[in-house]
Formats: C-alpha cells, structure tokens, sequence
C-alpha cells in the first residue's frame, strides 16, 4: 500500500489503484497512526483524539471495531497492535510525506541549478492539496498540517531561488504573485518575487512590493523588514549589476545522459580519444564504438558524452535502441530520436508526417547537438540510412554510436573498444596498476565489504582477471562471488571451468567465449527457479517493474510470491541490475537469457504472458489517463513505451490479433496526449491487419480511433470519412461511444469539416449525458463552446467544472482556453490573461509545449492590447525561446511578429522590420508564407526591406 497526505488522505494499492476507506472515523484513524509516522498509538489516545471530549459509550470496543474496519481494507497484518498501542506497519517510501522530505534533501544535496529545480518540481508535484485535507478539523493533525505546510513553502521558496538562476524570472513573476499574497510576511518569498519582478522588466512593482511587506510588518509586528530584504530593496533603486540573470552552465538543462551509479574505471585515456574525435577542431561529425557485448561501450560513450557536453549549446542526448525489433525501418529509428528530443508533441502539429526522417532532419537542421545512437547491433541498415541523412541536412549534428559493428559509410570514424588492461607483471604494485584488477576489487569490495587487495591475494586476482580477458561485464559477474569464495578458490574454479572450452562456445572469438563461459558458469550456480525467473526476464525489451516480473515470471511451478526473493537473490549476483523500481538485463545477459528461455521451450508461454501484463496494464492505465492520477499514469506509461511496442509487435507475429486490438485501443488516448499520432496510425493499422481472431466491438473501436488519428494527420484537402458516416456506429458501450464521437467530431471540425464534425459532438454530448459520463460530457461543452458563440462561456464553465470534478488536467487546459477566448471576446483583459496564464501553468506541467507557446502568444496579444510593450515583449521572446528548443515553425513566426509589433509599438522601427523579416523568411521555408504576409502588412503597411 501506499499513502498520501499531501491533499486528501489517499490509499493506493501496489499497482497504484486507488483503495477507498470508508467512514470518516475510520479515516481519521489511519490519518492518525499516519501522523505518528509508523510508531505506536495508545488506544486511549486513539480515543481522546478520534472522539475528543465525548467518547461513545464502549468507547474501546468501538476502537476495536473501526480498527477492523481499516484492517478490511489495507489487509489485516498491516495494523498491528503491540503493548504501547496500535502501529500501522509503514515502509520507507510509501508516504508521499516522506518521499516529498526525501526529494527535497537530494535536491538541496545536488550542485546542478537544473537537476535541483527538477526534484524540486517533483517534490512539490507530490501534493495535491492542503495535507490531511479531509481530517483538518481533528486536534491531532494540526502540529502535523503546520509541519507539511512550512516544510512546503521552504521548499517553493529553495525551488524559486534555483529557477531564478536558470533564468525563469517572467513565469516566476506571475507564479509568486498569489502565494506571496496569501504569506505576505514570508521574507525570503518576498525576495525571491521582487528579483523576478525586477529581471521581467517590472522594476516599479518590485519597489511597490517591498513598501508593502514594510507597511504590513510594520501594522501586524511593529518591525521593520530584516537586512536581507532591504538591501535587496536598495540593490533595485541602484540597479546593480549583481541582479542580473546569471549566466549559468547546467549540463543537466541540456542532456538525459543518466548520472552513472559507480565511477568509470582504466578508461581515462579511451575517454579523451573520443572527446578529441567530437571536439570542435576536429571534422568526424561521426563515431562509432565497436566491441563485444559487454566490454563496456556504452558507459565509454555516455561518460565521453557527458565531457563534451558544453560543447552542444542544444544538448546531448541518448537513445536507446535496444529495444527496437530488428525488423525496425530508419523511419522508426527516428521516431525513437523525435520521442527523445522532445519533439512529438510538434510533430502532431503537422499533418501528412510520413517522412519521419525528412522531418527530423529538418526539425533540427539549424541546431548545434550531439546524439548518442546506443546498441545499434542489430540495426545497422536502418540506422547507416538515418546516419547519413542527419549528417547531409544538420550541419552542427554530431553522432556516437555503440556497435558491435560498424555502419561503413562515408564519415565515420570506428574507435574499437578494448577489454580492460591486465597486469603486465606479477608483483603486487603492477597488479594493483591494471585496470581490469582495479574494476574487479571495486567490485568485490562491494560485494565483499572488508575486501582488499594485498601481497597475500595479488597473484589470484591477476589470474581472475587473465582468465576473464579484462571482460569488464564478466568481472563484475564473478566478483559477487568473493562472498562465499576466496581468491584462490574463485581462481581454481575458473581454471576448471573454462578448461577445456565449453561446447557452446565454440566458432566464436576467444574473447566472447570467456565472456560466455562466464556467464555459462553464472547459470550454472543458480537454482532451477533462479534460472526461470532470469530467462523469463528476458522478454522485456526495456526492465520491468516488480509487479511485471511477478506477472510474467510466475507460472504453474513458480508462485508470484517467490518472485521477489528469487529477484533479489539475482540482483545480488549482478545478473540483472536495479535501477528504482524497475529491474534490467544487461544487453549481454538479456541475449543470453533469450537463448536459454527458447532452449526451455518457454517462448510461447513466456511472450503469451508478456502480451497479456501489457496489454491489461495498457487498460488499466487508459481508465485512469482521464482523472487525478494523470501525470502519474503517464510517466508510467512513459516508463513502459518499449515494452509496449514489443507487446504489440510480438501479438501481430503470434496472430494474435484479440490482443494486439486491445492494446492498440487502450493506448489510443496516451498516443494522442503524447502528440504521438504517426504512432498511433501505424499501431492501429498493424493491428488491425494482424492475423487471428479478435472481437468485433474491439475492431470496431480500433477502426474508429484510426479514423480520428488520420484525420489529425492527413492534409487539409483529403477526406478521410464518407459524409453522413458515423465510424461509431456498432459500438455498444454508450461511454465509449460517446468519447469516440467527440475524438471524430473535433478531427472533423479541424479538418474544416465543421458542420459534420458538429453534429459528432452534439451526439457525443447526449451519449455522455444519458451514460453519466462526466469526462465525456465536459469534453462535447468545452469543443462546442467554439462552435456557438453565444452560449460559448457557459457550455466552457460548466465543462471546466466537470472536467475539475474527475480531476483532469489536459481537460481543465482545453477548458481555461475556451473561457480565456470567450473572455477576451467580451473585453475583459484582466479575465484573459488571468486565464491564459492558468493555461500555461498547465500546459507547462503536461509538458505540452505547443500548447505553451499558444499560451505564451496569447499573453502577449493581451499585454500589447494594454499597453504593456516590455511585458510583452518578455512574452514573446519566451515563447520564441521554447518554439525554436521544439522546432515549432509556427510558434516562432508568431512569436517574431509579435516582436515586430511591440517594437513597432515601442517606435523601435528597426528592430520591427528585424523581426518581422525573420518571421516572413520562416514562413517562406515552411509553407505558411500566404498567411503571414498578410499579418505583416497589417503589422507594418510598409513592405519588409
């Protein structure tokens, strides 16, 4: 179980549903033994707080039923009772409290702006309202709520701080303003207010800030404000130099290399020969590391990567090809690449994207960037095609790979990766000098705390170490077993291990058969039930989750609950490794475990069980994507994409269409959240064309979630639906039905097809009404609110208070954009910028980024319409900031008229003819060119020079 107090008191079972306690009493009770943090309770106190000064009669009896209660519901051996009381058996990370506590300390530990601001971010995402909202009126829960709520707004002030260093002082400006409002003696938010206030241009209301706090401290305290916020106030009035935005260098802004759990060892020098390789004086633009499956490849080209990474002012970024199917075309490579920069949600904004590699490559033509192409082994073909196309059409692109071959086209440099150094004599100062003996005592000692090389073990480590070829996946394997061997004994084992060669290695390199016999040697010391869950292990393209393993591991022989145990004892054994909550197979040992489970006969029931986890987890998700738990769901989701796919590829190879329609369906929504509509379409036409039988109501709705993706991505003259035709038609369940209608309507209506795609909707609005769907109604209002003007606020107010009631955030965007419209149609100013502004906060969270600069732009025109040209200006420089990171075209021509309309407010006609030049030059390369020489004449009568 899993708790939260951050907001309502929340229960949420292993798989994250949520668990409802019933009766008031009862959740005050599980809020109490919440608030003592896992420690004991007398009942008398129980009682006294839960009923204060008027106990019921049988007061402890009564206790003891509402303890019953709560034990129905969390499992009886969860609440204990113990001599001092009641004790509700907590682990370390299953309070959101907790984990809130825990993310702030590794934030405050960390050096990077970036990665601070993050896990703060995450931190404060944890809460989902007051804490122990619901049971605020009990006496216990005060000290606590005081707590939680000091500890939240020291953490919003450290976050504010560290955004103020990256930079963000204008949404900071707007952000700060409410809370300082409702904590207005809060110094330090104060000050870091009056900074944003000052950096956004707004000089006046940074001042007029500071005099506020004075009055305020002044008529509640009778003090004055403290020398911190006053020499901020003097700083202002001078304006120094110091209150400047920072120029800061965080690689972490610009990269999604992982941080590396241990230190890179006796690669110092092979590192700075691929540095040089990437440096600015050098011409490769191209590098592939080369080397058996498990020499270390992938740790050399990430820490390589990591060193040059201020070299790419737009980033460094890794992608993990793993887990693509060998069958994988360049198109899907870059679909991989457009996920990873972040560039799906502007893909979804071009219709007709077929080209997924053109786009790429013009996506980022202009950009200064190095990708690092990880485990393209089996994909040399597509990926060489994907190579050559980024290098011809991306001037400043740099790639590295890692391959167990190269791609042999023009450009590339191969840089062969090399086993480890071994000892070159036997004396004991040259073996502690090899970099193979320095990997493999690290790890032993890890293994083996206490352990240390000397005089006395110097010679059986070298022999390890020689027997394993400086493999460094293979040291690592046999290092964990310094826990029951001595270094002569491991030795010995070795010597007769791998003598004579085993029979399965034969006809491949000496190299890679001691890596095999390595990991021959490895399975053969685990149990039967240890080799199970390994082998089965490997049907996962991308680690899996605890629940996962136990889903697909498990069979008739092995029960779930062993699962954990038999996990850990392979973690133990490095075999597979633990990174959070998800367990993977090195790329080595997943190839290795592959042969062994299709040895096993397994295969088919190993991957019929696969399919079925994702395709219910798939569902399972799908049902939450639309209420409170939405962020969550879609990390999760995120963090399963791979798996997913290997899913669905799998159930088309086995024909077993049931499945793959299934999974098709439950993903539709996710892909269209994600902006992931070349996706989606090629899913849902895979499915659909896969063999096998599945039900007719599943390729019902497959088909119609096909028709409403191809409409939101074939171009504005095709047709797609036959007039009249309701693609729903068929479909039994009512809410689903509805939902599909509303998903076609609005495809229609952005099609141009606005009558037909009204009448969708209209009917999707009473299918909603007459299931009781609240989703599904608000959706139909906030689409129709565009369509009739005249009841345009009231269809999006009420949709908005729906779409709050099931707690859906992409929902309440839709809906805040609406009435921001409807706002600005009456002349109310203060309304619309007030709205758009909650829009972009959404937007912001949701990771919508055109969506952002919509809002940006929006913001912008308000700003301009009030007179307000720096605000304005700031508006827009950042919404051309984020268009130009996302390589959103249309986003940065608006921004840059809006520019060139504020300067030209401004009387800066240079700078107007600046930017609206810019804007026409965009425009002209990407098909938008008619609508904005319109804008501009209307902007500047005068034609750009």
């Amino acid at each position: 179980m899993r708790y939260g107090v951050l907001g309502p008191l929340a229960v949420w079972d292993a798989e994250g549903r949520p668990v409802r306690v019933p009766e008031a009493k009862v959740r005050a009770l599980l809020a109490n033994l919440l608030v003592h943090g896992g420690g004991p309770v007398a009942a008398d106190r129980l009682i006294e707080d839960l009923w204060a000064s008027n106990p019921p009669g049988g007061s402890v009896n009564t206790l003891q039923t509402k303890v019953s209660q709560l034990r129905r519901v969390l499992g009886r051996e969860q609440v204990v009772r113990e001599p001092a009381g009641y004790r509700l058996l907590l682990a370390d990370d299953v309070v959101d409290a907790l984990k809130f506590q825990e993310l702030a300390e590794r934030a405050r530990a960390h050096e990077e702006p970036a990665v601070k601001g993050s896990l703060f971010a995450d931190a404060l995402a944890l809460w989902r309202g007051p804490a122990y909202a619901d049971v605020a009126e009990f006496l216990f829960a005060h000290s606590e709520i005081a707590r939680l709520e000091e500890l939240r707004l020291n953490v919003v002030e450290e976050q504010a701080e560290v955004r103020l260093t990256l930079g963000e002082h204008t949404a900071l400006a707007a952000e700060l303003g409410d809370l300082v409002t409702r904590h207005p003696l809060r110094e330090r938010l104060r000050m870091a207010h009056m900074r944003a206030l000052y950096r956004a241009g707004r000089q006046g209301d940074a001042l007029q800030s500071f005099q506020e706090l004075r009055r305020q401290l002044a008529e509640e305290l009778g003090v004055s404000p403290g020398p911190g916020v006053s020499a901020l106030h003097e700083a202002i009035l001078r304006q120094e130099p110091q209150l400047a935005t920072p120029a800061v260098e965080s690689l972490s802004c610009r990269t999604n290399l992982p941080t590396p759990l241990t230190p890179l060892i006796g690669r110092r020098t092979a590192v700075d020969q691929v540095r040089a390789r990437l440096s600015p004086g050098s011409s490769t633009r191209l590098v592939t590391l080369t080397g058996l499956g498990g020499v270390g490849k992938t740790r050399l080209a990430i820490a390589a990567a990591r060193e040059v990474a201020e070299r790419f002012a737009d980033g460094v970024w890794l992608v993990e090809l793993a887990g693509l199917g060998g069958a994988s075309s360049p198109d899907d490579i870059a679909e991989r690449v457009i996920t990873t920069l972040g560039l799906c949600d502007t893909a979804a904004t071009e219709p007709d994207l077929d080209d997924l590699v053109g786009w790429l490559c013009r996506a980022v033509a202009d950009k200064h960037l190095l990708i690092l192409l990880d485990n393209c082994e089996h994909l040399v073909e597509p990926v060489a095609v994907l190579a050559g196309a980024v290098l011809s059409a991306v001037p400043a692109g740099h790639l590295l790979l890692t391959s167990q071959e190269a791609l042999d086209i023009p450009g590339e440099v191969v840089h062969p990766v090399p086993p480890l150094a071994l000892p070159e004599r036997a004396d004991p100062q040259a073996v502690a000098r090899s970099s193979a003996v320095e990997l493999f005592v690290e790890r032993a000692a890890a293994a083996a705390p206490g352990f240390v090389l000397g005089a006395d073990n110097a010679a059986d480590v070298s022999a390890i170490c020689r027997r394993l070829d400086g493999i460094p996946l293979a040291l690592e394997l046999v290092a964990s077993r310094l826990r029951t061997l001595s270094p002569r004994e491991l030795a010995a084992c070795l010597d007769d291990r791998f003598t004579p060669p085993d029979v399965r290695g034969r006809g491949l390199p000496a190299r890679q058969r001691t890596l095999r016999g390595m990991l021959d040697w490895s399975w053969q010391l685990l149990t039967a039930d240890e080799r199970a869950v390994l082998r089965r292990l490997a049907v996962h393209a991308d680690g899996c989750t605890l629940p996962s393993a136990e889903a697909v591991c498990a069979d008739g022989g092995l029960g779930a609950e062993r699962v954990p145990d038999l996990l850990s004892r392979l973690v133990d054994r490095s075999l597979v490794v633990r990174e959070g909550n998800r367990f993977r197979l090195l790329e080595s040992v997943a190839a290795y475990c592959a042969e062994r489970l299709a040895e096993a006969g397994e295969e088919m029931a190993v991957h019929a069980r696969f399919v079925r986890r994702c395709t219910e987890l798939a569902e399972r998700e799908s049902e939450q994507l639309r209420g409170p738990d939405q962020l969550c769901c879609l990390e999760r989701l995120n963090a399963e994409t791979v798996n997913l796919r290997r899913a669905l590829d799998l159930a088309v190879t086995r024909n077993a269409a049931g499945y793959a329609v299934r999974l098709v369906n439950a993903l539709s929504w996710y892909w269209f959240l994600c902006g992931r509509l070349t996706e989606a379409r090629r899913s849902l036409q895979t499915a659909l064309a896969a063999g096998g039988e599945a039900a007719p109501a599943a390729l019902l709705t497959a088909r119609a979630w096909l028709t409403g993706i191809e409409l939101r991505t074939s171009p504005a003259g095709a047709s797609p639906l036959p007039t009249g035709e309701d693609p729903t038609t068929g479909v039994k369940d009512p809410v689903l039905r509805a939902r599909l209608q509303w998903f076609i309507g609005t495809g229609l209506t952005g099609h141009g097809h606005h009558r037909e795609g009204r009448q969708l909707v209209e009917a999707s609005l009473a299918g909603a009404r007459a299931a009781r769907d609240l989703w599904g109604e608000a959706a139909a209002l906030v689409e129709l609110a565009g369509h009739t003007p005249a009841q345009d606020e009231s269809h999006a107010e009420l949709g908005a208070a729906l779409f709050h009631e099931v707690g859906d955030r992409w929902g309440q965007l839709r809906a805040t954009r609406s009435l921001a419209l409807a706002a600005e149609r009456e002349g109310d100013h203060e309304r619309t910028e007030r709205l758009h502004r909650e829009g972009l906060l959404m937007a912001e969270e949701l990771g919508l980024w055109t969506e952002v600069v919509e809002a940006l732009t929006w913001l912008g025109r308000t700003a301009l319409a009030g007179g307000h040209t720096g605000r304005a200006t700031e508006l827009y420089e950042r919404a051309l900031s984020v268009s130009t990171e996302r390589a959103y075209t249309r986003g940065e021509i608006r921004a840059e008229i809006g520019l060139g309309h504020a300067a030209r407010l401004r009387g800066d006609r240079e700078a107007s003819k600046h930017h609206l030049n810019r804007a026409l030059a965009k425009s002209h390369s990407t098909g938008h060119a008619a609508n904005t020489a319109a804008t501009l004449t209307e902007l500047d009568p005068a034609p750009p020079a």
